[in-house]
């Protein structure tokens, strides 16, 4: 399908100036940097161009700031928000210049792999942060996004409500466009599923539409991604030494598959065992020579000792001939994202590269902070495809979309 418009509003300046909370290390930051301007037929053309980025943990700052995404400043968001301080002047006059917004909320009580606490938890309330924006700056356009769990948080109820209140802020409310995005569907070598809100200032009269996928047959697998060839100096690159536990529990442990694995190859019996794990790519190499007595003990040795918290990624392989699974930036051993062959976690900057940033963009912070930064942010090449259809929408100019995904509009009344 092709997006007709018929009238389009024009910005006396075309330039949007884009502000970010909770920017992180700045996928959407770059995102929006990578985004090709826009011309529309009668000249006018339409760019982004980064203010600012708000997030309180310093590393990030450092990382946003190092790669030139814009002035990156170390506060908690909503506090910078509300401040009336005579400090935060400065702040506030940048704040107060925007005229777009994006902001991806803490997901940690919404997300599938945690409790859902939604509103409860500690986090479920930051999204207030984008209201208040929203209130404070009424700007032609916002992003915000989130995990795919939120829309299930509190029975459905948190999301609803959440929408409700971006709907009818700022002086004039916004038309929101609500999508499940999956970005290995548009070229992001990874199996991420974000919920990204579009809102479009009301009075300009336009309503967002989804891009249409670009790579939805044909996905870029982890292996082709891992296997482009490197820029130097390749920054963030340090390995993860492994103990001998975990070369031996990654030995049984094939391609897509998890820690859980093993807890299987022990149920089954001796000759339904060899078969099984005969189908290993390196099964003649590393385990064919062991006798079953042998094979069983080690299995014991290694495999975890967990009955609660059974999470599908501990310790779960990348598959070469499919994207990555979900990247995250919580947790610990066995959450680092593992390779389909070798016994090892990814590096960071292998991580990075299934996020869609550069080998050129630096992140700042220890190996741990680092891998954190990588996990939490917004793959840049998807949010770019979103930034350059908002700058298409206001130019006037078709582009090919897909009805968005989310249709319960019960935040409208």
């Amino acid at each position: 399908m092709k997006l007709q418009l018929k009238k389009v509003f024009i910005l006396k300046n075309n330039t949007f100036l884009l502000g970010e909370l909770f920017c992180g290390p700045g996928g959407l930051a770059l995102g929006a940097k990578l985004a090709v301007p826009q011309t529309s037929k009668n000249g006018q053309t339409f760019s982004i161009s980064q203010s600012w980025g708000v997030d309180k943990d310093e590393n990030a700052i450092a990382t946003y700031n190092t790669n030139n995404l814009g002035e990156g400043v170390i506060s908690d968001a909503i506090s910078f928000v509300e401040s009336k301080n005579d400090g935060d002047v400065k702040n506030l006059n940048a704040f107060n210049n925007i005229s777009a917004l994006a902001f991806g909320f803490p997901c940690n009580d919404f997300s599938l792999v945690g409790e859902q606490k939604g509103f409860q938890g500690a986090f479920g309330n930051l999204y207030k942060a984008g209201v208040i924006a929203i209130e404070k700056t009424n700007p032609d356009w916002f992003i915000a996004e989130n995990v795919s769990g939120i829309h299930s948080a509190n029975s459905g109820k948190a999301f609803q409500k959440i929408l409700s209140e971006l709907n009818k802020s700022g002086k004039y409310g916004y038309e929101l466009t609500v999508h499940l995005y999956k970005f290995e569907n548009y070229g992001i070598p990874q199996y991420r599923h974000r919920y990204i809100i579009v809102g479009i200032r009301k009075n300009h009269r336009l309503k967002f539409k989804v891009p249409a996928p670009t790579h939805l047959n044909s996905h870029i697998t982890a292996k082709q991604k891992l296997s482009e060839p490197c820029e130097l100096p390749l920054y963030n690159n340090e390995t993860t030494k492994q103990s001998k536990n975990v070369v031996e529990r990654l030995n049984f442990i094939p391609p897509w598959e998890n820690a859980w694995y093993l807890d299987k190859l022990l149920k089954l019996t001796k000759n339904e065992r060899t078969a099984e794990l005969s189908k290993i790519p390196w099964y003649n190499n590393k385990i064919k020579h062991m006798l079953d007595e042998e094979i069983v003990n080690n299995i014991i040795n290694c495999k975890l000792n967990c009955t609660k918290a059974r999470m599908s990624h501990i310790y779960k392989r990348l598959h070469p001939n499919k994207p990555s699974y979900t990247i995250t930036g919580s947790g610990g051993g066995g959450t680092h994202v593992y390779h389909w062959e070798e016994p090892r976690a990814l590096t960071n900057r292998e991580r990075a590269r299934l996020q869609g940033f550069p080998d050129s963009f630096v992140f700042k912070g220890s190996k741990e902070q680092v891998r954190k930064q990588i996990g939490m942010a917004v793959p840049p090449l998807g949010a770019k495809i979103i930034f350059e259809a908002i700058l298409k929408l206001f130019s006037g100019i078709t582009y090919p979309f897909v009805e968005e995904s989310y249709k319960n509009e019960n935040y409208l009344l």
